[in-house]
């Protein structure tokens, strides 16, 4: 079974993986920490995921980091919730219509 990852969010724009890890390992060891990150532009999407190598440690990071600031924002520190979970968003890319912005011609 996956670990439980933590799901950071409200992260300024100059955060990165590093800096990220650095602050979370104030907790304990962190096995990963990654800022998502635009495909196109490359740019901070503001979010970012924390997994400590000690499951452990996830309650205590929500409990003494959630509200703390990092980079000059406060930060918000939840656990994440497996992408199965998620509810699904409405007026995804349905590309399997026939439909969009393009129409047959009947003639």
């Amino acid at each position: 079974m996956a670990s439980q990852n933590l799901f950071i969010g409200s992260l300024a724009y100059a955060t990165t993986d590093d800096t990220l890890k650095a602050f979370f390992e104030q907790i304990g060891e962190v096995a990963s920490a990654r800022v998502i990150t635009d495909r196109d532009s490359g740019r901070s999407k503001g979010f970012g995921f924390v997994e400590f190598t000690d499951e452990a440690n996830n309650q205590k990071a929500v409990d003494q980091l959630d509200g703390k600031e990092l980079d000059g924002r406060a930060i918000s520190v939840g656990l994440a919730r497996p992408k199965e979970d998620r509810p699904q968003r409405d007026g995804g890319n349905d590309r399997g219509n026939g439909g969009g912005s393009f129409r047959q011609r009947s003639w």
